[in-house]
């Protein structure tokens, strides 16, 4: 396979005041959580006139275009976010969001994120954010050894109580009524969260597999390569719960037990393309499954497939936001036909023994989402 030569490293770098921050949260997540609970105090009555309603989960694998879609559903006067600035203080957005309001003296000069995909972010981007929530209440949930699947019978009162006060607040900070996430983890996860709020609306994009792989592959160098002599931005990545690329990549454990071992193992021996494919039919097949048996999640979801969203992004985006429930704003829908498109930013040279590959392992969990099992 063909990828860009030589990762930007400086795309990886954490600022010398962020690392510093991040690392006093890690290290003081109990006492957050307590600061957390003196922030809901001082702001009890307003949040008694902020209702947490419908809130909107956008959740597959990586580059299958979960930021766009989260960039377009962000543009809505309604809806609220957490952003890259929200990082360290998740935990503390009203506090944390008051502060940076007065603390930021300096324009900011968009950039190209560190994937290198020709998505270019400022602080205010909208971010996948909310991990560091669930790693606060649930350590073990990026072990490889443990299962990652949260179902509706879980209960963590602590965190239930906490999370959704934690999204009141952001959408208090915000001004806005419904709550959009970015959470790739959230895949294994879609029940617990529907058991909580039971009129949630939940996003999946999914991709041929056979780009898919690709795209993962190119991602995963990239991080690699750029992580390579920088323990500061690994350290970073794992405080923020970003494990799916890099050199603490792990898989998210929803197959039967020892399934990502496997697919880890795959990894480690260099069989990369069978361990992408697989990990693909894995999480998929996975979805596939709880949309089959359980009519009140299936109702509940819209599969995006990321060709669908390229070819037709006029009628796909206005499935997608009636879906959510949302009135898109005027001249959005036209705004994204002229700009979406599939990715001419790499060239993805799989192999005729990749390309059978990826079909002998994704072959059933393809046909399952209206692709062709050849």
């Amino acid at each position: 396979m063909t990828v860009d030569q030589g990762a930007h490293t400086s795309a990886f770098q954490v600022t010398p005041w962020a690392y510093w921050l991040g690392g006093l949260v890690e290290r003081h997540k109990a006492r957050v959580i307590r600061l957390a609970d003196w922030e809901t105090r001082s702001i009890e009555e307003r949040l008694e006139g902020q209702p947490v309603r419908a809130p909107i989960y956008i959740s597959g694998l990586a580059r299958a275009g979960t930021t766009i879609l989260l960039e377009i559903l962000a543009q809505h006067p309604a809806v609220g976010t957490h952003q890259y600035r929200d990082y360290p203080f998740v935990l503390l957005p009203y506090w944390w969001n008051w502060f940076v309001r007065y603390a930021e003296t300096k324009a900011v000069v968009p950039q190209e994120r560190a994937h290198g995909d020709r998505i270019v972010i400022t602080p205010s981007s909208p971010e996948a954010m909310e991990e560091t929530i669930w790693m606060a209440f649930f350590p073990e949930l990026h072990n490889p050894a443990r299962s990652s699947v949260l179902d509706r019978g879980t209960e963590n009162q602590a965190f239930e109580a906490f999370y959704r006060t934690n999204i009141a607040k952001l959408l208090l900070v915000r001004g806005a009524e419904r709550y959009v996430s970015k959470a790739n983890y959230n895949i294994s996860r879609l029940a617990y969260l529907q058991r909580m709020f039971p009129d949630a609306r939940f996003i999946v994009p999914i991709r041929e597999p056979m780009s898919h792989v690709a795209s993962l592959m190119r991602q995963h160098r990239r991080f690699t390569e750029g992580l390579a002599s920088n323990p500061k931005g690994r350290e970073h990545l794992r405080r923020i719960g970003h494990f799916e690329f890099g050199p603490d990549r792990q898989p998210i454990q929803v197959g039967p037990p020892g399934s990502s071992t496997e697919i880890a193992m795959l990894w480690a021996h260099g069989e990369e393309v069978r361990g992408w494919a697989r990990y693909w039919a894995t999480i998929y097949g996975f979805v596939a499954d709880q949309l089959e048996h359980e009519p009140e999640l299936r109702a509940a979801v819209q599969v995006v497939r990321y060709e669908d969203l390229c070819r037709d992004p006029a009628k796909t985006l206005g499935d997608l936001f009636a879906h959510a429930e949302l009135d898109p704003p005027a001249g959005l829908i036209e705004t994204y036909k002229d700009r979406l498109s599939a990715p001419t930013y790499y060239k993805a040279a799989l192999s005729d023994q990749h390309l059978e590959t990826i079909r002998e392992e994704t072959r059933h969990t393809r046909s399952r989402f209206g692709y062709s099992a050849e």
